[in-house]
C-alpha cells in the first residue's frame, strides 16, 4: 500500500492540474481576443470620427 502512495497521489492531482492548464489557456485567449477587438474597434471609431470631421474621442484613464 505504501509503495503506491506517491503514484496514487500523482494520479489524484493530475486531472486538477490539466484542467487548470486548460482553463488558463482558454481564459488567456479570451482576454487577448477581447483586447484586440477593442483596439480594432477603437481604431475604426477614430477613422470614422476623422472622416466626419469630429474631434478625437477623449481618452479616459479609469
Amino acid at each position: 500500500m505504501i509503495e503506491n502512495f506517491w503514484l496514487n497521489a500523482a494520479w489524484s492531482l493530475f486531472p486538477t492540474i490539466v484542467l487548470g492548464i486548460i482553463f488558463y489557456v482558454v481564459m488567456r485567449s479570451v482576454i487577448r481576443v477581447d483586447r484586440n477587438e477593442r483596439r480594432a474597434y477603437s481604431e475604426l471609431e477614430a477613422e470614422e470620427r476623422a472622416r466626419r470631421g469630429l474631434p478625437p474621442k477623449p481618452t479616459t484613464t479609469a
